[in-house]
C-alpha cells in the first residue's frame, strides 16, 4: 500500500544524521513552546484570581496558588489540541529541509525546486489556524458529540494536514493548480496519510518528531504517486 510504504520510508529517514539534527530541533523548539504556554497559563491565573478565600469550617484558602497549580492538569490536553497546529508550524520551518534531503537521498535524479520563503510561511500560517480552529471546535463540541468527538479531530486534522503537507512536496514540482489536481486525483490516499499523521500526534514523544516525519513521507508519497517529478514526468512544473 503506497501510503504505508510512504509513511515507513519516513520514519527511516528520520534515523539519517543529516534530517535526525532536524528532528532534534523540533524537538527542543516543541518543548519550549508548550514549556512557555504552560508558564504563561500559570502566570496569568496567579496574577489574575483572587488570593485568599474564606471558607467556613475550612478556613482560608489561597485560590490562585491552587487554581495556578491545578492548571498545570492542563498540560496532556493542551498537548492533545494543538499539537496539530504546532507540527503545521513547524512544517513550514522545516519542510523544505527535509524534503531536500529526502530527494537527494532517495530521488537524485528528481529533485524538485524549493518554494519561495514566504509562499512556504503564508501557506504553514494558514494550514496552522484552520488546524487551531478545528481543535478548538472539537474541544467545544466535546461535550455534546461524546465519542465522536475523535472522529471530527482526527477526520478534520487528517485532511487538512495532508492537504497541506502534500501540496508542500508536490509545489516543489508543480504549479499550484497542477499540485491541487494531483492532490485531488488522489484525495483519498493523501487523506488517509494525513489521518495517520494526525493519530501520531496525539502519541506521546512520538508526536514531537511527527512534523518532520509528515515532510518525508509525503515526499515520498508525491513522488510514488506522480511515477517521476523529473524532466518526462507525467507532472513537469510549468
Amino acid at each position: 500500500m503506497i501510503v504505508l510504504r510512504a509513511l515507513s520510508l519516513g520514519w527511516l529517514d528520520l534515523l539519517r544524521p543529516r534530517i535526525l539534527r532536524l528532528a532534534l530541533m523540533g524537538v527542543g523548539l516543541t518543548i519550549l513552546l508548550f514549556v512557555l504556554l504552560q508558564s504563561a497559563l500559570f502566570w496569568a491565573v496567579r496574577s489574575f484570581v483572587p488570593g485568599d478565600l474564606s471558607l467556613p469550617w475550612i478556613g482560608t484558602l489561597d485560590v490562585g496558588s491552587a487554581l495556578s497549580w491545578g492548571s498545570l492538569a492542563l498540560f496532556p490536553l493542551m498537548g492533545f489540541f494543538l499539537m496539530a497546529p504546532v507540527a503545521a508550524g513547524f512544517a513550514g520551518l522545516f519542510a523544505e529541509h527535509v524534503a531536500d534531503a529526502v530527494e537527494e537521498i532517495h530521488y537524485p535524479a528528481r529533485r524538485g525546486t524549493s518554494l519561495d520563503f514566504l509562499d512556504g510561511l503564508l501557506e504553514s500560517l494558514a494550514v496552522v489556524l484552520a488546524v487551531l480552529a478545528v481543535a478548538v471546535l472539537s474541544l467545544v463540541l466535546t461535550p455534546f458529540l461524546g465519542p465522536l468527538a475523535p472522529v471530527l479531530l482526527f477526520g478534520a486534522n487528517g485532511w487538512l494536514l495532508g492537504r497541506e503537507f502534500f501540496q508542500m512536496a508536490a509545489r516543489r514540482h508543480l504549479d499550484e493548480p497542477q499540485a491541487t489536481a494531483l492532490r485531488k486525483a488522489n484525495g483519498a490516499r493523501v487523506t488517509l496519510a494525513g489521518v495517520l499523521v494526525a493519530i501520531a500526534l496525539v502519541i506521546p514523544f512520538v508526536n514531537i518528531a511527527v512534523p518532520l516525519l509528515s515532510a518525508a513521507a509525503f515526499t515520498h508519497l508525491f513522488h510514488l504517486i506522480s511515477g517521476s517529478a523529473g524532466q518526462g514526468s507525467r507532472y513537469p512544473r510549468g
